[in-house]
């Protein structure tokens, strides 16, 4: 007798995997990069536009596959048609490169997370010469985090030919993220189903945190204020357009299979409509949520820089000129500046090239995104606060959830197609087929781990799936469009025709007689999916939007 589908322990269960899968790395430090770049609040319109648009409807699609098919991403579209399994193949490749490089961010969170309990933390200052008679001459040119994320974390190397060896300290923390996510996959949905309440509701823990500590430190609200106000001329832009479309496509986690997978395992009467509506819009939320919790920390570490700054010129002019302590202050500063250089105009120009332009908004305008972001910016902005052992600690923690929990959709989308296959499943139990699969990611991963590893980091995450999943999921509109027909998959999970209005932002566009059906009938070819013709235009710029792939 055929041995029944694992499944979810109930449907909560479910919403929480897809909401940990979803909710990753991308919201934190992909979203305030596109609302820095492309209109600030007025970025939100398109991005809502959307989400409504295309979002919505295509996570319906693959959650409605999977809990029809009972299968897969590879079983899936083969019941569908057997020329179709190609697309659940390319799903299961696209999966694999990503784990093989996602897993790499978890290993510097546990590389950080560790040296966090340090006082005072390492990138706090830069550290002494060889001789101990001043600091390092590298780390003096740029700062102090930049040289702890360059230097002691990934080593750099000048570029990509000279590879280097492996660092033993990073393929330490590498292996360690993968026995932590082969332990949460270890059983399944038995386990998983566990792990998610945990790397789903920790994050939110962390950002209110963060938030009311955010808000309550000194220039939080220029960042605020920089981020809210909209730049509608940015509307205009066809990139903000295509930028918003592609944040919600993979910020969502849209192609890789992840979510067919979850799917699967729902009791078929499940209201998957529901799930999907409450999916995109708890994502989405928390972009938003999250830009706030960034700006904030961003105006704080610009206010910071930019009053530095001030001090510092302030400091030299008082030294160059002799000046009485006090007569000089941020508020009469370019006043006195212009009062120097008339009386003085010799001695102004011989220190002219020391005197930098000190200016907030040129601060608030320096655009940064992932581990650019997660890793130096942020490393930055605690360092100068209080207790900054505490707020390192649960940052890294929560990016460690974050990523986990992301590699949790990553990894069930490649065992889930593998334990469906009878061929592998009755030789292997469960648990070696995740452990093989867990230990071939991670020797792959090692290359990331030496010295030009962030190089190959940043050709992955750029090149490895941006155009392909696009692609996946085209024909996944297409397939369900015209080959299933949306009719047929409705009546099959149980929906009238009066239950399926809710549904028109995908019914609507997709409705119409099943490619078997009108072929039969001689009634030509069914009018197109509306969705089909976005994503179309999704993959004409792809190439040019180079989209993180981090859910």
């Amino acid at each position: 007798m055929e041995k029944s589908r694992p499944l979810w322990d109930n449907p909560l269960q479910f919403v929480f995997a897809c909401i940990s899968y979803a909710v990753g790395l991308g919201n934190v430090w992909r979203f305030p990069y596109l609302c820095q770049m492309y209109g600030g609040g007025g970025f939100l319109i398109p991005y809502l536009v959307m989400l409504i648009a295309e979002g919505m409807p295509l996570l319906y699609l693959e959650l409605a596959v999977g809990q029809r098919m009972r299968q897969g991403s590879i079983g899936a579209w083969k019941i569908i048609s057997p020329y179709l399994c190609g697309v659940g193949v390319a799903s299961v490749v696209v999966s694999f490169f990503l784990s093989m490089y996602y897993n790499v961010i978890n290993a510097w969170a546990f590389w950080y997370l560790f040296h966090s309990f340090q006082d005072p933390l390492p990138w706090a200052t830069c550290p002494l010469n060889s001789n101990r008679t001043g600091y390092e001459e590298e780390c003096e040119k740029t700062s102090s985090t930049q040289y702890f994320w360059y230097r002691q974390t990934l080593n750099i190397s000048p570029s990509l030919e000279a590879s280097g060896s492996v660092q033993w300290e990073q393929a330490l923390c590498l292996t360690l993220a993968w026995l932590v996510v082969y332990l949460c996959i270890l059983r399944g949905t038995a386990s998983t189903g566990k792990v998610v309440y945990v790397t789903a509701s920790l994050p939110y823990c962390v950002l209110i945190i963060y938030l009311i500590r955010g808000l309550t430190l000194h220039g939080a609200v220029n960042g605020l204020v920089y981020m809210f106000t909209p730049k509608l001329e940015q509307l205009l832009n066809p990139k903000t357009w295509i930028s918003a479309a592609t944040q919600i496509f993979f910020s969502l986690g849209l192609g890789f299979g992840s979510l067919i997978a979850f799917a699967s395992y729902n009791e078929p009467s499940n209201n998957c409509e529901r799930h999907a509506i409450i999916v995109s819009l708890i994502n989405s939320t928390t972009s938003i949520f999250a830009s706030i919790v960034t700006f904030s920390i961003y105006g704080f570490k610009a206010t910071f820089n930019y009053e530095s700054c001030i001090n510092k010129v302030i400091l030299l002019l008082l030294n160059a000129f002799d000046l009485e302590e006090g007569s000089l202050t941020a508020d009469n500063l370019n006043e006195m500046k212009d009062y120097l250089m008339a009386t003085y105009p010799q001695e102004y120009a011989q220190l002219a090239p020391q005197i930098k332009n000190c200016s907030l908004e040129a601060e608030l305008d320096t655009a940064v995104q992932g581990t650019g972001l997660a890793f130096i910016v942020y490393s930055e902005a605690i360092k100068n606060m209080e207790v900054p052992q505490l707020y390192s600690v649960l940052y890294f923690f929560m990016l460690l959830m974050l990523g986990i929990g992301s590699m949790l959709g990553n990894t069930a989308a490649i065992l889930t197609p593998l334990t469906d296959s009878k061929v592998i499943a009755s030789r292997f139990p469960k648990e070696v087929i995740s452990g093989v699969v867990c230990f071939i990611n991670c020797i792959i991963g090692l290359i990331f781990t030496m010295e030009a590893g962030n190089y190959w980091f940043d050709i992955f995450n750029d090149y490895a799936a941006t155009l392909s999943l696009l692609l996946i999921v085209l024909v996944e509109t297409i397939a369900v469009c015209y080959i299933y027909g949306i009719r047929r998959i409705s009546k099959g999970m149980g929906l009238s025709p009066a239950l399926q209005t809710p549904s028109r932002a995908l019914a609507q566009d997709c409705e119409g007689p099943s490619w078997a059906d009108t072929v039969s009938a001689g009634r030509g070819v069914p009018r197109s999916c509306t969705h089909g013709s976005l994503l179309v235009s999704l993959v004409s710029g792809a190439t040019s939007a180079k989209t993180p792939l981090l859910p």
